[in-house]
């Protein structure tokens, strides 16, 4: 049968030279083209160029060169099928026993934001998709490698089969085999999806199709919600972004929840992330249970802490700021699952890390004595383009995730609807609350003073329901409500809960507006002299 071959054909050159002379080190003969070729002769291996097998020049600048029955019949021809062998040998061709191709960088072309269907047509590959995988479909006999990372596990595979030179029969090694092949068939349905998604442009973000990839990230999750469930963390498309990309400084791998937890207190405190002021969000199954703005980190803690002291055990803490040691001194106090920020202070990871169980994660670019990019912060609310989504019974549902709510300032569509006007005072506390709302469950409840909340009532299935037990939240934790604002993440569909509100001593309220019974809603506001926005925008979370 002659010198096994391999075929070498990379777009991504990462340690392909060490690879290339692996193989040719155990006799193998080494089959390359362009760029590759160049690079391979450049590292010192002999690589005879594809066009010396196929008898045909590369055709279209590259366009054309390994499309050619020398090629493709070498990689399906099966080695113990008579038929296949003598019909590859009639034709004067011989067996390719190995091809290592990685693709064209289609989905990171179309990633810019200015690319052109020109410049992305070219970026589309077609020989490489076919070599892989006629190489895959005929993996018992060939080895289909797309991914770098698995160079050196082929060739200790490969060293160990090796009796010699010349070795005429190749033993299976059918799990790696197998597990290569897979990886060909991920990568090209991951391929094909993104050129279509790109072609299709579906004008409202929702594509008719919607092909989901999911890629395992943390090898260990030690169950899912509860004992019992299994679970996993997994990412999209191989993307590694959003609580992926958070580097954990200090304690035991994240679980299950929290993992929920984390994206319920960056999504929270996400508004926050442009604010001058130090800003700390306290979360518990993935709900705020206190938040606030401060002139300090410790400041803020303290005063997010004290809305709710009983659920902030155990909770999940998140800063828009590096952790210092006073900061790091208040959160030590109490017993928490994670802390993540943009950085810390050596003085306070000292302190942090002397918690037993406490998980400590830092901003790509954060970490200790650095100070993490809050443009990451800012877009745990979702970016332009992206999409939820939610497993349900039989399904998914897809949506675009929401802008976060600006905080501070005025909203040109908000609207005074009440005889009152907001004092400049309740307007900021008003921002603030309507920022801080959007990261509670619904039916959601803020009430808040000072740049801090008070009190939240949060899953309860009537609006008045969740005013009620904001209110009995505030005074469970010892906070005077009278004077405070309070902001509804939807309309209220009757006056009951205004009335609440008063009765507990609120003076300003922001909600979206849009019931039909908004008139009497507006009316009980101006009974009890309550200044009232309307928003036009509803901040459902379900």
């Amino acid at each position: 049968m002659g010198r096994r071959r391999a075929l070498i054909s990379v777009w991504d050159k990462s340690s392909v030279v060490d690879f290339a002379r692996g193989l040719a080190e155990m006799g193998w003969e080494v089959l390359s083209t362009g760029g590759t070729a160049r690079a391979l002769r450049d590292g010192g291996v002999d690589a005879t160029d594809i066009s010396i097998v196929t008898g045909h020049p590369e055709m279209m600048e590259g366009r054309v060169k390994t499309l050619h029955p020398a090629v493709h019949a070498g990689l399906l021809a099966r080695r113990h099928h008579r038929g296949d062998m003598e019909a590859l040998a009639g034709q004067g061709y011989r067996p390719i026993d190995l091809v290592a191709v990685n693709l064209y960088p289609f989905r990171e072309t179309v990633a810019a934001p200015d690319v052109t269907m020109a410049t992305a047509m070219e970026h589309l590959d077609i020989g490489g998709p076919a070599l892989i995988r006629a190489a895959a479909k005929n993996h018992c006999d060939v080895w289909a490698v797309v991914d770098p990372e698995d160079y050196g596990r082929v060739l200790e595979a490969l060293w160990g089969e090796r009796s010699s030179a010349d070795t005429e029969e190749v033993p299976a090694h059918g799990d790696l085999r197998s597990e290569l092949a897979s990886k060909v068939f991920r990568e090209i349905s991951r391929y094909d999806a993104a050129v279509s998604r790109y072609l299709a442009g579906a004008p409202d973000g929702l594509a008719d199709e919607v092909a989901l990839f999911l890629d395992r990230h943390r090898e260990e999750l030690r169950y899912g919600e509860n004992p019992g469930q299994r679970g996993g963390f997994y990412l999209v498309d191989e993307r590694t972004e959003g609580i992926a990309a958070l580097e954990q400084l200090h304690g035991k791998q994240l679980s299950y929840n929290n993992i929920l937890d984390l994206d319920g207190v960056l999504s929270s405190l996400a508004p926050f992330a442009s604010t001058p002021d130090p800003a700390v969000c306290i979360v518990k199954h993935t709900t705020p249970c206190g938040l606030a703005v401060r002139g300090s980190l410790a400041a803020a803690f303290e005063r997010a802490r004290l809305t709710d002291p009983v659920s902030a055990f155990g909770g999940v803490v998140a800063a828009n700021r590096p952790i210092d040691q006073e900061c790091a001194s208040a959160i030590a106090s109490i017993f928490l699952e994670c802390v993540v920020a943009p950085g810390y202070a050596s003085g306070a990871m000292e302190l942090l890390t002397a918690r037993k169980g406490l998980r400590l994660l830092a901003f790509p670019g954060g970490g200790v004595d650095r100070q993490g990019e809050l443009d990451f912060l800012a877009r745990a609310a979702g970016e332009d383009g992206a999409l939820g989504l939610r497993s349900v019974y039989g399904g998914f549902l897809a949506q675009s995730l929401p802008e976060p709510p600006r905080h501070p300032g005025d909203d040109v569509q908000w609207k005074v609807v009440t005889e009152r006007k907001p004092s400049s005072t309740e307007a900021r506390d008003l921002s603030f609350a309507w920022a801080a709302v959007a990261g509670v469950k619904s039916n959601a409840i803020l009430i808040a003073r000072e740049l801090a909340t008070i009190g939240i009532g949060t899953g309860q299935t009537s609006r008045v329901a969740s005013s009620k037990l904001a209110v009995r939240k505030a005074v469970a934790a010892g906070l005077a409500v009278e004077g405070s604002v309070l902001a509804s993440d939807a309309f209220f569909p009757f006056r009951d809960g205004v009335d609440a509100a008063a009765e507990a001593g609120v003076v300003a309220i922001v909600q979206p507006g849009g019931s039909i019974r908004d008139q009497e809603v507006i009316a009980a506001a101006d009974e009890h002299a309550i200044a009232m926005v309307m928003t036009g925008r509803r901040l459902f979370r379900h």
